[in-house]
């Protein structure tokens, strides 16, 4: 388990002030500053009301803990008490963690984009008291540079405009809203043929970068289900630009200075185009999504570096990331000691000086240079080839990694937010439930039961399940991708445990879906809940950000639910959800990767029946065959002998007693059963085999 960490730590270097209603909070960025001069509120209707007694605008900064940009701005303006006392006098001022608030960030940095400004973080929102945005941009220096304003002179002014320019502010008020309310109209369409799949995939791999990896120019962002997309079409096609895609980019990731060489994990991105230089925050969601792509990677080629990465992921996660009660916490800060990325970095002295004889090699190796390559200091990274080096010289590096790990740990570490997201776990407890199937690792699997069972048990309340958890309290009712990502979790577990009370809670929590969050009127479901009164609008999309969009994952978990329980409702569902967005494909293929990766499991679904017990010999073989290639619409159903298929699964009443078989299943039409690993394989093999290289037609 991490060490724990005074949330308050990153800001430890302002002055001493009373606290504000902040220390009220339990989100470690709201107490990062709850010291500040500034009167910060957090959000809701105290501070909406107070806006509308004293008619002042509402100045809005939205952040989250391992934001290293964040902590800029709160040392030049927000410890700052001249600048403080100008915003106290002029505004009421609010602070959102936008990991605890979601739907709220959600909402202004659409508003902000109908601005035609870049979001990002902080946001910095200006608010009506009604919480209606009539301006805003993100991060504002404390004296004009980088084209910016001063963040104190533009305070006064935007004030200015508040009151004075009561039009002006009336028709950007306006304005905005009418295209929030744009956001959740004009989606639908019809089916989607599978056929779109490849074309999508074909106009999108045009933006890749086949040399570098990730999309073509700075900063990259690893954008896994964009991978996952291009993945699944190699597996249909065999061109092989989408496999380089994929591929190229994990290896570039797994070996560039975005990677943790010697604790493990992937920062949040890299701001250069090779992957050297990264703003060095660790997000849970990023290593979660990343971990499923390394496996899928290590199942097709069987690289030492994919299933090395994967295996030093998890360590770090089980060893750093572990929250109370099992669950997994949210981030890693890029800051120690005021100075971003400091815990990482290292110079050639301190290498020469810890590795002795083997420095040389280890520099050669990590390319470590007297002169640096980040800022005089010396990001690790490796060569970009798939491969490792010869045996002994990576046991001679393993033995210098651990010898630089321990002098590290002695370092300061960066901030620690331990707050649970329902949704980040989601996609953590499912990785690592799929993953532990991979590469036979049972402990991997019980580290997913443990955190779910956190999520299920201390994080729902009165039936409904909720987003955020720390320091015993739950924060607010549960998002649709809290839904979607825990769904996703019970049926991975589900899937490697034949439990039963996880698709319950599948079903279950599938049941609260269409009850909080559907939209009647035209298909798909809204990002906040029916039950949810502080937010000026519900905003629905199928557009993927730095996660999975919930209207995505919830398209493939009714497909999943439909081939688990064979009961035809969450077909349709499924397909009325598809119909909701398809028409946004007409003018935009961007952002909808796991929208297009759901389409294609709700079609092309492969199920696979196990029958027998696990441990026994027959049975095991089985199952290792079962996921000993990268299928990533495959469905498997563990079956006792004794037992019986749901009445309208296509295998259902054709099981034989006996010994251990498989059934595989495309449709309505099932296989004879298999008895052995080798007959598995070849039933999971593709129809036709894939183009000879040369014939691609990217």
């Amino acid at each position: 388990m991490h060490p724990p960490r005074d949330p308050q730590d990153a800001d430890a270097s302002a002055a001493p002030q009373s606290e504000n209603l902040l220390a009220r909070e339990t989100s470690p960025y709201l107490l990062q500053h709850a010291r500040n001069p500034v009167d910060w509120h957090p959000w809701g209707a105290d501070a909406l009301a107070e806006a509308e007694r004293l008619d002042r605008p509402i100045l809005l900064s939205i952040g989250y803990a391992a934001c290293h940009w964040c902590h800029v701005m709160a040392h030049e303006s927000f410890e700052d008490a001249t600048t403080a006392a100008t915003m106290n006098a002029l505004f009421v001022n609010v602070k959102v963690d936008r990991e605890e608030r979601p739907d709220i960030d959600s909402i202004y940095q659409h508003a902000l984009a109908l601005m035609g400004e870049q979001g990002g973080w902080p946001l910095t929102m200006f608010l009506t008291p009604k919480g209606e945005p009539f301006w805003g941009g993100t991060y504002f220096p404390n004296t004009p540079r980088y084209g910016r304003p001063a963040f104190r002179d533009l305070i006064q002014r935007v004030a200015e405009i508040y009151r004075d320019e009561k039009d002006s502010v009336s028709h950007n008020v306006a304005a905005l809203k009418a295209g929030l309310a744009r956001l959740n109209t004009g989606l639908e369409g019809d089916t989607v043929p599978l056929s779109l799949l490849d074309r999508a995939a074909h106009e999108l791999v045009r933006h890749m970068d086949l040399r570098l990896g990730g999309t073509s120019g700075a900063p990259k962002f690893p954008q896994p289900p964009l991978l996952k997309l291009f993945w699944r079409a190699w597996l249909r096609t065999g061109e092989t630009p989408f496999k380089d895609a994929v591929l190229v980019t994990l290896t570039r990731m797994s070996q560039g200075g975005i990677y943790d060489h010697l604790g493990g994990g992937f920062a949040r991105y890299s701001t250069d185009e090779s992957w050297l230089v990264p703003h060095f925050e660790k997000m849970l969601y990023d290593n979660a999504q990343l971990l499923d792509l390394l496996a899928d990677a290590w199942l097709e080629t069987k690289a030492s570096l994919y299933a090395a990465r994967a295996r030093e992921t998890v360590e770090w996660v089980l060893r750093e990331m572990v929250a109370e009660g099992g669950a997994f916490a949210a981030t890693q800060d890029a800051d120690s000691e005021g100075e971003e990325g400091k815990f990482y970095v290292w110079s050639e002295a301190e290498i020469d000086r810890l590795l002795g004889a083997d420095a040389a090699l280890f520099k050669s190796a990590y390319g470590v240079s007297a002169g640096g390559n980040w800022e005089g200091s010396n990001i690790l990274n490796r060569r970009p080839e798939a491969t490792l080096a010869d045996p002994d010289s990576e046991a001679a590096l393993a033995r210098a990694r651990k010898i630089l790990w321990r002098e590290r740990e002695s370092r300061v570490k960066p901030g620690w937010d331990d707050k649970v997201l329902a949704d980040w776990n989601g996609l953590m407890i499912a990785s690592l439930a799929r993953a532990s199937l991979v590469f036979d690792e049972p402990a991997w699997l019980a580290a997913a039961q443990r955190a779910f069972a956190f999520v299920a048990g201390r994080m729902v309340h009165a039936g409904r399940l909720h987003h955020a958890y720390r320091a015993g309290q739950l924060k607010h009712p549960g998002s649709l991708d809290d839904y979607a990502n825990m769904i996703d979790a019970a049926l991975a577990i589900h899937e490697a445990t034949g439990d039963g009370n996880y698709l319950a809670h599948a079903v279950d929590w599938t049941r609260a879906v269409e009850t909080h969050f559907p939209d009647a009127g035209h298909g798909g479901y809204f990002f906040t809940g029916d039950d949810v009164d502080d937010v000026i609008l519900r905003t629905k999309s199928a557009l993927d950000n730095a996660t999975p969009a919930g209207n995505g994952v919830m398209i493939a978990n009714l497909a999943r639910l439909y081939y688990s329980t064979a009961e035809d409702s969450y077909r349709v569902r499924a397909s009325a959800a598809i119909a909701a967005f398809s028409g946004q494909l007409r003018t935009n293929l961007f952002g909808l990767a796991t929208y297009l990766n759901a389409v294609e499991l709700l079609e092309t679904a492969v199920q696979i029946v196990l029958v027998g017990f696990p441990g026994d010999t027959a049975f095991d073989s089985l199952r290792r065959a079962a996921y000993g290639s990268s299928q990533p619409n495959r469905i498997v159903t563990l079956q006792r002998p004794d037992a019986s298929l749901p009445p309208g699964h296509p295998a259902a009443g054709k099981l034989q007693a006996g010994a251990a078989a498989a059934y595989v299943c495309r449709g309505t039409v099932c296989s004879l059963p298999l008895y052995n690993a080798a007959a598995l394989r070849a039933a999971l093999a593709p129809a036709t085999a894939p183009p000879q290289a040369g014939t691609s037609r990217v």
